[in-house]
């Protein structure tokens, strides 16, 4: 079974990179695995990984592998610990997630497309040094209740249930941020106000949940 989800890691890594949600070595990769995760290793190209180089860590903080993993390693143990319905998480330096992310501005309800993050709002954890502890307690309280983030001065983090699902909503968020821009660039836009985005999140409870 590791083997297995070593190999969908990697593949789900690369396409993180294909996708235009991250570049280069910079962000970073998980799934819930036993008691502990698998987590995509510090500093090494996704082309370039085999599955021995995915690094173990389990419940008790402890490293197992050839390699060392990666510099956000806390972010993901501490969600995982906190969050039972997260078994992957992405960390990545999209280009409109980041931008608002360098301005400390959340993404507010000026599109009802916000709520597939499971709120109102998508919160921007205040900046904090990255590999730190106190960086990965910010982003633990920025995911309360939440499926996504935004991290000052750094990125973006998203967790769900499986590694495509983490994928998908880390592209959707990307866009979101991206259209946030475009009307920042014009002014404020109108948002929509906490009655509507209640009823919106009560149809994404059973939005695409259908047997196919």
């Amino acid at each position: 079974m590791s083997e297995s989800q070593r190999l969908r890691l990697i593949e789900t890594a690369r396409e993180m990179n294909r996708s235009g949600i991250n570049r280069g070595t910079s962000g970073n990769l998980s799934v819930r695995f036993e008691d502990g995760m698998l987590i995509t290793p510090s500093g090494m190209a996704y082309e370039s990984l085999e599955p021995d180089d995915i690094v173990i860590v389990d419940t008790d903080s402890v490293q197992y592998g050839r390699r060392e993993a990666s510099s956000e390693w806390r972010i993901h143990y501490d969600i995982y610990a906190a969050r039972p319905d997260a078994s992957a998480i992405l960390h990545a330096h999209p280009e409109a997630c980041t931008a608002l992310a360098c301005m400390h501005k959340p993404i507010p309800a000026f599109h009802y497309m916000v709520a597939v993050a499971g709120g109102n709002t998508i919160a921007c954890a205040p900046y904090a040094t990255f590999g730190s502890q106190k960086l990965s307690d910010l982003v633990l309280a920025a995911v309360e209740g939440m499926q996504a983030c935004l991290m000052a001065n750094h990125g973006l983090v998203c967790l769900a249930k499986q590694l495509d699902k983490v994928l998908a909503l880390a592209v959707e968020v990307e866009q979101l941020a991206r259209t946030y821009l475009h009307c920042l660039a014009v002014g404020e836009p109108e948002i929509l106000n906490d009655a509507e985005m209640e009823r919106v999140l009560e149809k994404f409870r059973t939005y695409g949940t259908q047997d196919r």
